[in-house]
């Protein structure tokens, strides 16, 4: 028998202790682009008891997706934003879930990302990721933005880490590999660059950005 949503809640509880765990479940995180990066954050995010996350993408389901991104079989061809949520509600059916099958643009981004004070970019495509990362930096002023850069081919894992970039944005990845420049997108070590992603977001909700390199 599945176990109440108390009960589960109660297990994060002796996980991560009251104080944290209340943290987490107050936070809310708005996840831009739900391929290998977005939804291996999103699921980490869900699995910590996160409260509140937001997910956006405008893409469907293809069977090449499933070597690395949260997906089933069955669900190719349906929109990411309505198949996630129904992975992450198996997982953690106690936290609040709103999706939108939007792309992101200059003109929607403040509109769309103002309630959340973290920003997860996920996207895949060089001039996406700097359109986000821009405009939000600039219209958006107190938010926080955690950005996946490089994760292709199989490097070592080590070669993957976090930096800050200014007060507000924190880059995860090797900072060079391309999908263009031979191998490509390998499971394990995109999730290791969701891994870092996601570990920075629980750590802003945590209060310990103050401590990142």
């Amino acid at each position: 028998m599945a176990p109440t949503n108390e009960q589960m809640y109660q297990a994060l509880i002796k996980r991560h202790g009251e104080a944290l765990q209340k943290q987490f479940d107050k936070a809310s995180v708005a996840i831009c682009g739900l391929g290998g990066l977005g939804s291996n954050v999103a699921v980490s995010l869900a699995r910590a008891g996160v409260g509140h996350l937001h997910l956006i993408d405008f893409d469907r389901v293809d069977v090449s997706n499933l070597n690395r991104q949260q997906y089933f079989p069955e669900q190719v061809g349906e929109y990411k934003s309505e198949a996630l949520p129904q992975t992450i509600k198996r997982i953690a059916p106690f936290i609040r879930i709103t999706s939108q099958t939007v792309r992101l643009t200059e003109d929607n981004i403040p509109s769309i990302l103002e309630p959340y004070d973290i920003i997860c970019e996920a996207f895949d495509k060089a001039d996406q990721k700097a359109m986000l990362i821009n405009c939000a930096l600039e219209k958006l002023p107190g938010k926080y933005i955690v950005s996946g850069n490089g994760m292709a081919g199989l490097d070592s894992a080590n070669s993957i880490v976090t930096r800050r970039v200014g007060s507000r944005l924190f880059i995860c990845g090797d900072g060079s590999s391309d999908i263009a420049d031979g191998l490509s997108l390998i499971s394990a070590r995109v999730a290791v660059c969701a891994a870092h992603q996601a570990t920075v977001i629980l750590r802003l909700i945590a209060g310990l950005e103050n401590n990142e390199k």
